[in-house]
């Protein structure tokens, strides 16, 4: 008889320390995958952990959680983030100890809760006990719109995700980028010619529709594959990679491979307007200043 094993993921709560060691420890700034992957690499997480999916998938539980977690920190005022996704350690981050951590969040979550009741867009819907009990925007209204233009790829037709695809190289700076195999599952390869400046080099390409974790034997089949077709490597998927695949990626005495996860394939896509478009709003904040209506009663 069969035992079914539960796979314990972090609480993103649990994640706050580790994550902002992580990016200290970076130097002090750090993208998304650079954070995930130190994160995941300072906390020993296994590649089961590693491929437990968020809901239905594509991205991970994990993802989802440090992604709370960097949110977080940045509220509490310990990181910073640029337009370009990437996060910085702010002077109270580098001062603080692990034992404020707590307290730090409880406070943020407190206040947040006090603003969230005050807006009439407050939702009512309790979130789970595993989930962060605060609504913060920007962080939610991120995640919604990624994993909607995920959901929608993978729906795409084989032929539509080609296009799709070709469209995004020669938009990133490909002079050339031609498919020469496709898989069952909708996955293509191909060739192209990246064009950086003066100079331009082939690389040879894949792509994989897939709903979870790309382990580190996709990315050494990848590199026998390439063997002899590309002096660069690019292997994209709508999924995630896990820690072992990056190093992979890395490996000394290797050809390196670059890889583009789900998350970075959504920034891509909207980069370059494709299926996505931005819409800059205008916030007015309105205060009534009853001081002035007090100053104009007789004296």
């Amino acid at each position: 008889m069969l035992v079914a094993m539960t796979v314990h993921v972090p609480q993103y709560v649990d994640l706050l320390w580790p994550a902002l060691q992580a990016a200290i420890a970076l130097g002090g700034s750090a993208s998304n995958e650079e954070l995930d992957s130190a994160v995941v690499e300072r906390e020993g997480l296994s590649s089961d952990v590693q491929g437990v999916l968020h809901g239905d998938g594509p991205s991970t539980e994990i993802e989802y959680r440090l992604a709370w977690a960097r949110t977080y920190l940045k509220g509490m005022g310990l990181l910073t983030n640029s337009r370009r996704g990437v996060w910085s350690v702010t002077e109270k981050g580098r001062e603080v100890g692990e034992s404020e951590i707590r307290p730090l969040h409880a406070e943020f979550s407190a206040e947040n809760r006090k603003k969230n009741a005050a807006r009439k867009s407050a939702k009512a819907a309790s979130r789970r006990n595993d989930e962060p009990d605060a609504n913060i925007a920007e962080a939610e209204n991120d995640a919604d719109w990624k994993d909607l233009l995920l959901d929608t790829v993978l729906k795409m037709s084989p032929p539509a995700f080609e296009r799709l695809t070709q469209r995004l190289l020669r938009e990133a700076g490909f002079s050339s980028a031609s498919v020469t195999g496709r898989g069952g599952d909708g996955d293509i390869e191909g060739l192209g010619v990246y064009q950086l400046s003066l100079l331009s080099f082939p690389v040879f390409f894949q792509c994989k529709r897939y709903s979870g974790s790309v382990g580190a034997g996709a990315v050494r089949d990848f590199r026998g594959a390439m063997a002899g077709r590309g002096e660069k490597g690019l292997l994209i998927t709508t999924g995630t990679f896990t820690g072992d695949a990056r190093t992979e990626s890395k490996r000394d005495g290797a050809p390196p491979i670059d890889l583009i996860d789900g998350d970075r394939l959504c920034d891509l896509l909207k980069e370059h307007s494709l299926g996505v478009q931005t819409t800059t709003r205008l916030v007015e904040d309105v205060e009534v200043r009853s001081d002035y209506f007090h100053s104009l009663e007789p004296k």
